[in-house]
């Protein structure tokens, strides 16, 4: 009997784990969603599912129980303890669009669809829960770790 050529399935490498982007209601409720399912992405939009005045650790602990990456321009959002409580123990990766200035919501789209790739990464190699910023040029960088809490 001749062994098969054909790599197993347990050496095959695994398909990149398909995200669902959580689209904070500081982002608005349209442009940017729909940017990213142009961009063939599953996006959720904060309005669709909680009330809008839903306190953050409410929201933050749902979408952590789904496993869902918050994108956000809530740059305080880890300088509050509530927040950053519900954060860690909801096991959120959260992307903060840092960049000042007035920009549109098609600006902030395109930066974050110029950013997916780095998000992407940054999610497979850092487990949650953690902050990482997303810059007006889409670099990304983390800047909170509840890894780093945690041991």
């Amino acid at each position: 009997m001749t062994a098969s050529k054909k790599p197993s399935d347990a050496n095959s490498p695994s398909p990149p784990e398909r995200q669902v982007f959580f689209v904070d209601g500081s982002l608005g409720r349209r442009i940017i969603p729909e940017a990213l399912r142009r961009a063939g992405e599953d996006a959720r939009v904060h309005d669709d599912l909680f009330p809008q005045d839903a306190t953050d650790e409410t929201w933050l602990t749902e979408v952590g129980r789904r496993g869902w990456v918050v994108i956000t321009k809530d740059t305080r959002i880890r300088y509050r303890a509530i927040e950053t409580a519900a954060l860690l123990s909801a096991r959120v990766r959260a992307f903060v669009l840092t960049a000042r200035g007035d920009l549109t919501g098609a600006e902030m789209a395109a930066i974050f669809l110029k950013a997916l790739p780095a998000i992407r990464k940054l999610c497979a190699k850092h487990r949650p829960p953690f902050i990482a910023r997303v810059s007006r040029d889409g670099g990304v960088a983390l800047v909170f770790s509840g890894a780093d809490i945690v041991r």
